[in-house]
């Protein structure tokens, strides 16, 4: 047996963003490290909700955590128990941003043994599996913080407290199992141990070791994987915005089931002039998930509310009678996106596009919670907006003949180039985000995109999600 070399932990931050089966192939434990009356142990009286029995927050917490651990141990396979350490505690917070939580393994593993690799970085759950013994008797595998703060004051996301019910229901709060299931698949391994930042490998007594990841990490541009590239080439690789793919075998044989066509928007009309053709869009966590039969009506331009601020109070009657029965076109800023969907949506927009305000190279995708938006929304670029107005410059009071339908194309896959799925890698480059998932084009949904999108369900697997399929590639 060759000695197990402890690199340092590492975290993967997620940012705001029934039962198992009793035969599970896993047993997944959670440990509570939360100090008397705090976190798990919170006294203050809840009614059970969406399947939690719970009758204190503190018990409806630990509820929740162990609910999903018992739906990733119905779907790995270890004969090692795998144990989390897992605290609800105060974290990084603001009224209009915060950290939902974090999951990472609590050790870095080099040097495995047969059917290991003896050349790569491994998590300590998945070296455990491998390995078929507990090679750290008395540590937990996982390190596991969510946010204590999260909604309950004004100072932390007040309008996104978290939903503690199992059973997916969870309206304009964050649903809290979708997001345990998401960093506990960061845990299990769903990250690479190389700095993408700076494309510098993990050292061990000095020797720089991949991680097994980084076998699968291809650039679509330079046609190489990362094992190949050398520190600078990764680093110009992790911000290849639609270049960075994920190549393991699994997951390429998976994605053809389980993605759909890409969101599109296709603009025609008479008056639409230069501006017909179709255009990408960026999609958004909220509202109606566009379809191959499309929402179409004509684009209409929102009037700001004041200087710069298009679509953040309810619409003025003016407002009222451009968009009713129309697809309202908004400029991005100022407020969040689902503020502007809502308010649309009140005056009678039957869809939304909303216009970024930066120059970018692709549309910007759309976060943010809100329920009770069942309208279509979408973003363009910048450039793509700019076009749009001015074919719209020639418009009556509340008719532009400028048609816009919100479609999919089901001859582009979304979130595939040259047949692999796409990993997420933004310019400028996100750290805890970009690379370790994949990218937020991915169509439908996945679980392991960098943000919590709230048509997501609490499935692993396909049809739905390929999240334990990357896993299984990479040795589950």
């Amino acid at each position: 047996m060759k000695n197990k070399l402890l690199a340092t932990c590492a975290t993967a931050a997620l940012g705001l963003l029934g039962a198992a089966s009793a035969q599970a192939a896993a047993t997944i434990t959670i440990v509570n490290t939360n100090a008397a009356g705090v976190g798990f142990n919170d006294p203050t009286p809840a009614a059970p909700v969406g399947g939690n029995p719970g009758t204190t927050l503190g018990q409806q917490r630990l509820n929740a955590f162990q609910y999903a651990a018992n739906l990733w141990g119905a779907t790995v396979t270890s004969s090692v128990t795998i144990v989390i350490d897992a605290a609800f505690i105060p974290l990084a917070c603001t009224a209009n941003s915060g950290t939902l939580g974090s999951a990472g393994s609590t050790f870095i593993i080099a040097g495995l043994d047969p059917p290991g690799r003896p050349d790569r970085l491994y998590g300590m759950a998945l070296t455990d599996k491998i390995e078929g013994f507990d090679i750290g008797p008395g540590l937990a595998d996982i390190q596991a913080r969510f946010n204590s703060d999260l909604g309950m004051n004004a100072n932390c996301l007040p309008n996104s407290g978290w939903y503690l019910g199992l059973d997916t229901q969870h309206g304009a709060k964050t649903d809290l199992v979708t997001v345990l299931l998401h960093e506990f698949g960061h845990g299990l391994g769903f990250q690479t141990f190389t700095n993408g930042l700076t494309g510098a490998q993990r050292t061990v007594s000095g020797v720089p070791y991949p991680s097994v990841w980084d076998d699968y990490i291809r650039d679509n541009t330079s046609g190489l994987n990362w094992v190949q590239m050398t520190a600078a080439q990764r680093q110009a690789s992790a911000i290849n915005t639609g270049k960075l793919v994920w190549t393991s075998p699994g997951v390429t044989a998976a994605w053809p089931g389980v993605l759909s066509g890409a969101p599109v928007l296709t603009v025609s009309g008479a008056a639409a002039g230069g501006a017909a053709g179709n255009y990408d869009v960026g999609r958004a966590s909220f509202g109606a998930v566009l379809s191959a039969s499309g929402t179409a009506g004509q684009i209409m331009p929102v009037n700001p509310d004041a200087p710069g601020v298009e679509g953040c109070a309810p619409f003025t009657a003016l407002n009222k009678l451009a968009v009713g029965g129309n697809i309202a076109l908004i400029s991005r800023g100022t407020c969040g996106f689902a503020v502007k969907a809502k308010n649309a949506q009140d005056a009678g927009a039957i869809g939304v596009i909303i216009q970024d305000n930066v120059a970018a190279a692709t549309p910007p995708g759309l976060g943010g919670t809100d329920a009770t938006v069942v309208i279509p929304t979408v973003s363009v670029t910048q450039a793509a907006g700019v076009q749009i107005r001015a074919a719209l410059a020639k418009r009556a009071r509340n008719k532009s003949g400028v048609i816009g339908n919100l479609t999919t194309d089901p001859t582009r896959i979304s979130g595939v180039d040259g047949g692999y799925v796409q990993l997420y890698s933004p310019n400028p480059f996100q750290s805890g985000s970009s690379v370790s998932h994949y990218d937020i084009t991915n169509f439908p949904n996945q679980l392991m995109e960098p943000a919590i999108n709230g048509d997501l369900t609490h499935s692993l697997i396909p049809p739905n999600d390929m999240t334990f399929t990357l896993l299984r590639d990479i040795g589950w």
